[in-house]
């Protein structure tokens, strides 16, 4: 008894485990997103400008050091009274030293901005990133569906033949049917068993392909759940519209940016070399001297003795560093007009991009409506043919060509349904906000 109820209780608590795991569409994103090293790898880089954004904004505070020492001499030395004689002596230094800077042409100040640009342009990578990984997932996942779709489609050709061979083969047996036509059903249900084996396939390898860009291992128990999607005809957006919403909400534009408006602070810090460095610097230090030989005051009444303090202004004036900082200046103004340059880049690229996912989002529309007239015609010769075929007016090859014709019309229209709905998508995706 206690063997079976531990069985039982170890069953229930790994049942969720042994069922298979559905995705939804917003579940395969998130998984991908999680397991994806290049959004990893990025995140580690956002990391690391955020490490140097704080540095900079920490070297505004003062250095602080302190040191020891501990040093022998033997023979001719300067002892602590400054007398020059023949002596061994062992010295003993303490001391702590501070420094800070009290002005250099705002550098420290342009760096603490240039490192926030950084930071900025890290994370809009980041979020481009995130964007094309949710694109793809979306992409794999209506492919997914589309061929869940065309298998269901293959299922019912198929079973309704096997409902017509089963007809047959009750009227060959009673007589009024000629073998001939069975044979015909037969074969036909045989053609239709390996297009349904290909369906199941290529929702597999679809499946496969799914899992793999959600960085998962892949089991026979991965699936997904159909998700809810509006298949009904919806406006597309204007070219124009969605143009001038992606240049406010692209991360790759806003890193772009992000990369000029650190291009050009770091013009400001590099121009700073031409200004003065004013510090500030203090101390304290002390000291012990054994003389050997000789009396010698204790150590603590020595260091109190021997304590002396500093503070003292350093002030560094360029003059001539032999053109470094001219030279630096250029290659800066260089580099301002470079990213400058790359940004206009960007806006032609995303230019480029939109309209053409605007036209193929036009023409997907459109061929989806052609294609859902084209079903609903070869739906009415199949009904038509259908009835003729069971009245004994039509031949099989008649009926199997308008079943075929049927067959392709409603493939062609799922897949114009969701080539449409992906289209729709991509356009979409480029007003997407960068979060």
């Amino acid at each position: 008894m206690k063997k079976t109820i531990c069985y039982i209780v170890i069953c229930l608590c790994l049942s969720p485990y042994l069922l298979a795991e559905q995705y939804t569409l917003e579940q395969c994103i998130n998984t991908a997103l999680q397991n994806n090293l290049q959004v990893r790898t990025q995140e580690n880089d956002v990391q690391a400008q955020r490490l140097m954004y704080n540095q900079a904004r920490q070297n505004l505070l003062p250095s602080v050091s302190g040191y020891a020492s501990q040093s022998w001499s033997w023979g001719r030395s300067t002892g602590v009274d400054n007398i020059s004689r023949t002596q061994n002596i062992a010295n003993t230094g303490l001391g702590l030293n501070a420094n800070i800077v009290l002005f250099d042409g705002l550098a420290m100040k342009y760096n603490i901005d240039k490192a926030k640009s950084q930071v900025d342009k890290s994370e809009a990578t980041l979020n481009k990133i995130r964007l094309d990984i949710s694109m793809n997932i979306t992409a794999i996942y209506l492919q997914v569906l589309l061929n869940k779709e065309l298998e269901q489609v293959a299922q019912q050709q198929l079973d309704d033949t096997h409902s017509k061979v089963e007809r047959a083969q009750a009227l060959v047996d009673a007589d009024r049917l000629a073998q001939g036509e069975l044979y015909t059903l037969q074969a036909q249900a045989s053609k239709e068993e390996n297009s349904l084996i290909q369906a199941r396939n290529s929702t597999k390898l679809s499946l496969l392909d799914l899992a793999q860009a959600m960085e998962l291992p892949f089991s026979d128990d991965f699936d997904i759940t159909y998700s809810t999607l509006d298949f009904s005809l919806l406006a597309i957006p204007d070219n124009n519209e969605v143009y001038q919403k992606a240049l406010n909400n692209r991360p790759e534009i806003k890193a772009a940016m992000y990369e000029i408006e650190a291009q050009k602070i770091a013009l400001k810090s590099t121009k700073s070399a031409y200004s003065p460095v004013l510090s500030l610097g203090a101390g304290v230090n002390t000291g012990y001297y054994h003389l050997y030989g000789a009396s010698n005051a204790s150590f603590g009444k020595q260091l109190g003795d021997n304590l002396s303090t500093n503070v003292g202004l350093n002030l560094t004036i360029p003059v001539f560093d032999r053109m470094q900082t001219p030279n630096s200046v250029k290659r800066q103004e260089l580099a301002v007009s470079g990213a400058q340059l790359q940004l206009e880049q960007a806006k032609q690229d995303l230019r480029k991009q939109i309209d053409q996912a605007y036209y193929n989002a036009v023409a997907a529309q459109s061929q989806q409506v052609s294609a859902e007239k084209a079903l609903q015609s070869a739906r009415e010769a199949f009904r038509y043919t259908e009835q003729k075929y069971e009245a004994g007016r039509s031949s099989t090859y008649e009926y199997f060509d308008a079943k075929q014709t049927l067959l392709k019309a409603q493939s062609e229209e799922l897949q114009a349904k969701y080539n449409r709905i992906f289209k729709l998508k991509i356009l979409n995706y480029y007003t997407a906000e960068d979060n």
